[in-house]
């Protein structure tokens, strides 16, 4: 496929293609297509349905070029393509007060994910890393405090440590769960800018609570997000469930394939999704490999484990249909 990007513009396409060409050879990538070009003209080879879509995708952007293109809008770029249908792009689709202007959902089950945490007071949100659910859950949450529709965020995860012991750790109590909730932070911060962040810190209108210190609390008027929470154990998941109060939202993120609890020991997080399943006011969203916001990589990795676990689980069961043969 040839085609001629118009109005022709070195500056738009400098911004475009990116240093040595470093976005185009991210679509190359991502979509297994070849791309050449001489100044404006580009060719583009590879599968009819992707070299559709990496078109698209070159005269979208081109379009927008008057500053750089970044990498990582090329990569979300990619994750939206052939995604959302035209019916789910539309003004009615749920905006947040964020200082990420642009920040929506990028999949309809992310779309509808952040239709149910503005619809529902307690949210869960399962799948694996990259889907952006626990980033969506604290844009929610910024959302929810900008527009005084709550008067603090509680941060909560189970200190659970991902198959290292990191030991002793120093400092006061929120200096010894900061490591677990690195990401909760990242993603305030990227929302929210540093020095606002450690504003409502100061006042008190974000709080960070380790899990086993929630017991006996009730929260009024707070957004809680419980990350990890694969993490809990089924007592500590009840009694999390039952600390909110009124005027409260809830989220639970967690991915269930990256359980970190001794063996043997029961997640929280499978059972309530089998516990609550049909109860009124309390919404799930299970996120799929092909929900993955991060580096395209990602969700190939992702792809490739589960083909592997898949794969493994099937040869006992293959061995054994073939020894009872025997």
């Amino acid at each position: 496929m040839e085609f001629t990007l118009q109005p022709e513009d070195n500056l738009r396409l400098a911004n475009l293609c990116g240093a040595l060409d470093e976005n185009l050879k991210q679509i190359e990538d991502a979509l297994d297509v070849s791309i050449s070009r001489r100044s404006a003209h580009f060719r583009v080879a590879g599968s009819q349905a992707n070299v559709r879509l990496a078109a698209q995708l070159i005269e979208n952007y081109y379009a927008r070029a008057s500053k750089p293109v970044s990498l990582e809008e090329i990569q979300l770029g990619l994750v939206e393509l052939d995604r959302l249908s035209p019916e789910q792009v539309n003004p009615d689709m749920p905006t947040l007060m964020t200082r990420r202007q642009d920040l929506h959902g990028r999949t309809p089950r992310q779309v509808s994910y952040l239709q149910q945490i503005q619809d529902y007071d307690i949210t869960f949100g399962i799948g694996p890393a990259g889907t952006g659910k626990t980033y969506l859950a604290v844009a929610s949450a910024i959302d929810a405090m900008t527009r005084d529709r709550v008067k603090r965020i509680v941060l909560v995860r189970p200190a659970v440590e991902a198959g290292e012991r990191l030991g002793f750790l120093p400092g006061d109590l929120s200096q010894k769960v900061d490591p677990y909730l690195r990401p909760l932070y990242d993603a305030l911060y990227d929302l929210a800018g540093y020095d606002a962040v450690n504003k409502m810190f100061e006042r008190g209108a974000i709080e960070v609570a380790p899990l086993a210190y929630m017991r006996g609390r009730t929260l009024n008027q707070s957004f809680i997000i419980l990350d990890e929470a694969q993490n809990t154990t089924p007592e500590q998941m009840k009694m999390f469930l039952t600390r909110i109060g009124f005027g409260t939202k809830a989220v639970i993120t967690g991915d269930v394939t990256q359980i970190d609890l001794a063996r043997g020991q029961k997640s929280g997080l499978v059972e309530a999704q089998k516990v609550l399943k049909d109860v009124r006011g309390i919404a799930f969203t299970q996120f799929l490999s092909e929900d993955v916001v991060r580096h395209p990589l990602v969700q190939k990795i992702i792809n490739a484990y589960e083909r592997y676990d898949s794969d493994r689980h099937a040869q006992p069961d293959a061995d054994k249909h073939k020894a009872s043969k025997e």
